[in-house]
């Protein structure tokens, strides 16, 4: 993704099988299933990027906590699986910084924080490893106040194609979450991963879990299930650049 933009068009029956097979089909709005490609813009697939999936925290580093007491690692990593199976199904490669509770620090690093630098050392790595690749980090937001809610993208300044990236992704959930009016947010390094990433890299913060509603939506396997496809169905805008 770094040299030019790679496109790709999947035909209405190829997708809409691709989400029956992995069981997502009951759990996807009307509104987000026409969003696939009409079957008569079917054509040749040019080189497909590989997609980096990051479930943020993991292991010792529980993230932040919904008011049910409720980690939001598991909710991250839960998200991801089911996001990687609707890439993998629909032709992508998918490479994930972790696929169960863990953090992924190197062996032998003491003491949390760094532990906690190594994992971030690690996850950026992989980040970094393709010459073509699209990058995303699954998280859940808190506030002091419950009031908040909805997803909102991050993005870095460091790659032009970040901003595209998060607006896509921020369209794409507007199906899910029409009351939804926040915007992109451009983040700087404390956003660790976003703003040393050298790929199209958003971090998508899927909902709060300091909102007492939404974090019990959150909770659940069906809403899991529709923030994947719901990632899934921006990434595809962004790659196909519709």
């Amino acid at each position: 993704m770094k040299k030019a933009k790679h496109k790709i068009l999947f035909g209405a029956v190829f997708f809409g099988c691709a989400i029956t097979a992995i069981g997502g089909a009951a759990f996807i709005s009307e509104k987000m299933e026409n969003q696939s490609v009409p079957a008569s813009l079917i054509s040749e697939q040019e080189e497909l990027p590989i997609i980096v999936l990051d479930a943020g925290h993991g292991g010792f580093d529980g993230g932040c906590v919904s008011v049910e007491g409720v980690p939001e690692k598991g909710i991250n990593l839960s998200i991801l699986l089911r996001l990687r199976d609707l890439l993998e199904i629909s032709g992508y490669t998918v490479e994930v910084t972790r696929d169960t509770d863990t953090s992924i620090h190197d062996d032998g690093i003491e003491g949390i924080a760094n532990q906690k630098s190594s994992d971030m050392d690690n996850r950026l790595e992989l980040f970094n490893k393709y010459d073509n690749a699209v990058c995303i980090s699954i998280h859940q937001n808190q506030f002091t106040d419950s009031f908040y809610n909805g997803a909102q993208m991050f993005y870095s300044g460091t790659n032009s194609e970040n901003e595209t990236l998060a607006k896509s992704l921020q369209s794409s959930f507007q199906n899910l979450q029409p009351e939804n009016k926040r915007e992109i947010k451009l983040c700087g390094k404390e956003l660790f991963l976003c703003y040393y990433s050298e790929n199209p890299t958003v971090m998508v913060e899927c909902g709060f879990l300091s909102n007492p509603e939404e974090a019990a939506l959150l909770n659940t396997e069906e809403y899991q299930q529709k923030i994947a496809m719901t990632i899934f169905s921006g990434l595809n805008s962004f790659i196909s650049g519709s």
